[in-house]
């Protein structure tokens, strides 16, 4: 994943110096349009698959998106950027890290994904549970991983304990505007904003 994050970050900033170059010719929301093309797409290229990854990393994946928050609003670095990313309504890398798996594990419940993806059964279809308590709820079953810094990242592993986290109620009924809906949630409401920082940890001790 390392080289992965190098590369990605390498390709945004290169991406930002062309851009700078015509800053001057277009205007202010075609100069957005094309920053979001360009180099948010990269970002959130496949990003469901960084879920759990080092802080470290993690941050050099923010420093592409702030780089590219600066250049729309003409920021210097020593600037703040939480303002600037909420003016473009950009939520930040592990957020929208947090969000693309979201998106994923509830489309999966509601029969909306590809078929690969949907490996994700309640427990009650688990016949090894049938017996107990909870195989009446809906939760996903939690697989069994062996390697812990690894196996906890699995698309699988990380939907189900999403899907069990505090953000659990906006994966009830099936609705076409639920990337909106849980998008403008994880704005305006603490809960979901702490669990892109804490999902980490979470992955790494829980189970």
């Amino acid at each position: 994943m390392r080289t992965h994050v190098c590369q990605t970050v390498s390709r945004c900033f290169a991406a930002l110096r062309q851009l700078r170059s015509i800053r001057h010719l277009v205007s202010a929301t075609v100069y957005q349009s094309l920053v979001t093309a360009l180099v948010l797409s990269r970002l959130d290229y496949g990003n469901e698959t960084l879920i759990g990854l080092p802080i470290h990393l993690i941050r050099r994946l923010q420093s592409g998106q702030n780089a590219a928050a600066r250049l729309i609003f003409r920021l210097r670095r020593s600037d703040h950027i939480t303002d600037a990313l909420i003016s473009l309504h950009w939520l930040r890398v592990p957020e929208r890290i947090v969000f693309k798996v979201a998106v994923q594990t509830y489309r999966a419940l509601h029969g909306d994904a590809p078929q690969y993806l949907r490996q994700f059964t309640p427990v009650a279809d688990n016949p090894s549970r049938q017996r107990l308590r909870s195989s009446t709820s809906d939760d996903l079953c939690v697989p069994a991983v062996r390697l812990p810094t690894v196996g906890r990242r699995a698309f699988s592993v990380a939907g189900a304990l999403l899907e069990r986290s505090s953000c659990r109620r906006h994966f009830g009924t099936f609705s076409v505007h639920f990337p909106k809906t849980f998008k403008t949630a994880s704005f305006f409401h603490s809960p979901i904003l702490a669990l892109s920082s804490k999902l980490t940890f979470f992955l790494a001790w829980s189970l």
